[in-house]
């Protein structure tokens, strides 16, 4: 009969072997846009997180650019070829008409960084339907989901979007 001690060394590292093996790491390809109207402003406020690991990775197949974001050597046209994709790639409908957004600038939090655009001047009384067009990082990842909610004068509708369905719409 074998005793406990040679149980507990054949038992424990084939516990930890089949666990480990069940544990791979598994890469998510996400990025949560909120779309928000502010009456007091009469604009829609939009704040997109992205991951930077793939933002970056974007960033250099694309356009060539060796970006270091978050980072002391950020490359100084990262923020205009962020701009640059985000207007190639994300748009926005007001009553089925393109709107043009102001990219304000972006921000970093932990891995991820923030992109600000906004939408001035929005006429509310005149707004029958917005709808949000987002293909962000779906030219490099199938996997990508962009997620997005829109929330105005009380309503909230949130839709995931993916390369083969990129746009969401929201009727008022």
């Amino acid at each position: 009969m074998m005793n406990l001690k040679a149980i507990r060394s054949i038992v424990l590292p084939a516990t930890v072997i089949l666990l480990l093996s069940f544990t791979t790491a598994h890469k998510f390809y996400v990025s949560v846009t909120n779309v928000v109207y502010s009456e007091k402003n009469n604009s829609f406020q939009v704040t997109s997180r992205i991951f930077i690991d793939d933002l970056e990775e974007l960033l250099k197949e694309r356009y060539g650019i060796d970006a270091k974001l978050a980072t002391t050597d950020e490359a100084k046209v990262s923020n205009a070829y962020i701009e640059k994709y985000f207007r190639a790639k994300f748009s926005i409908e007001l009553n089925g008409e393109i709107a043009q957004y102001t990219f304000l600038g972006k921000e970093y939090d932990n891995d991820v960084i923030l992109c600000y655009m906004e939408l001035t001047d929005v006429n509310f009384s005149e707004l029958k339907s917005i709808s949000i067009q987002n293909e962000i990082l779906t030219d490099l990842f199938e996997e990508q989901q962009n997620i997005v909610h829109i929330k105005c004068n009380g309503q909230k509708k949130s839709f995931v979007l993916i390369k083969e369905n990129n746009k969401g719409m929201l009727n008022l």
